[in-house]
């Protein structure tokens, strides 16, 4: 099995809205902001390569919306999906298997496409992959709360149960990839899939929003955007303490700077213990 780090692209958003409660004069030491109180994030995601399986874990924004919409984003950067996919040795059409953390825009927007220049009609990115979800979150996403409608795009979903490529895999069943199993998370948004990876003697948890970056480690700092922050709090809880105990490395989606963490016990609760390139442990 190889693991192949697929970026695609930098945007930018609100300090606050990512911090949530915390002050900006602590979540600023870890990710400072620009004059308009914007921070850059990452929107990476990763490749599993195991035989005839070849497996992406989200797709970052895409490009379908209009120029307003992406004039909130700042979209920035070099790397794109698809010239990440063929720094890879890939294309779109080789991948067998397109597993969706969940579906807000800048996870799943990469994964249709419009495909014609007219803008008339969508097509699958991934014409030869399975689309996953779960049936609970795709009902959440499909039938939106006001809090996050704007981060559920129909655009982006709807096209994949249309066009067939849509399969589930629902929280109490056996996770379909012998490559990973899946936590399911609560607080960000229903039912958001987490997967953790066995690879050689490691295991990699591929974090998602569960926590976005080494910035959001200690427990209070959760993203204004969660709709359950709470139980995010909880459930972050259990999973740095796991993380701990089990030695997973912590792969970050979302961080701009790092690719990679571990986490260790201090007197102030879990912390950040050391930061890596995902490189550096293959």
């Amino acid at each position: 099995m190889k693991l192949h780090i697929i970026e695609t692209g930098l945007f930018k958003l609100d300090g606050g809205a990512m911090f949530g409660v915390v002050p900006k004069a602590l979540w600023q030491r870890t990710n400072p902001a620009d004059e308009n109180n914007m921070c850059t994030w990452s929107m990476r995601c990763l490749l599993i390569e195991d035989g005839e399986q070849l497996i992406l874990i989200d797709n970052g924004i895409g490009n379908k919306q209009d120029a307003k919409f992406f004039s909130h984003f700042y979209l920035h950067g070099d790397a794109s999906l698809q010239t990440s996919l063929k720094k890879a040795g890939f294309s779109t059409d080789d991948v067998t298997d397109m597993f969706l953390t969940h579906l807000h825009f800048d996870h799943c927007g990469g994964g249709v496409v419009w495909k014609d220049a007219a803008q008339t009609q969508l097509e699958m990115q991934f014409k030869n992959a399975k689309y996953w979800s779960n049936n609970d979150h795709w009902n959440w996403a499909t039938k939106p709360n006001p809090r996050e409608k704007a981060s559920f795009l129909k655009e982006n979903i709807l096209p994949m149960q249309e066009s067939g490529h849509l399969h589930m895999v629902d929280k109490g069943q056996a996770s379909p990839f012998s490559q990973f199993d899946i936590i399911y998370a609560d607080g960000h948004t229903d039912k958001q899939m987490i997967p953790k990876i066995k690879y050689k003697d490691k295991t990699i948890v591929f974090a998602a929003d569960l926590l976005p970056s080494v910035g959001h480690i200690p427990l209070p700092y959760v993203m204004g955007y969660d709709t359950r922050p709470l139980i995010t709090m909880d459930e972050k809880a259990k999973f740095l303490h796991e993380a701990v105990d089990n030695n997973y490395i912590i792969f970050l989606e979302h961080d701009a700077e790092n690719e990679c963490c571990t986490v260790k016990h201090t007197e102030r609760g879990v912390r950040l213990d050391k930061t890596f390139k995902l490189e550096e442990i293959l």
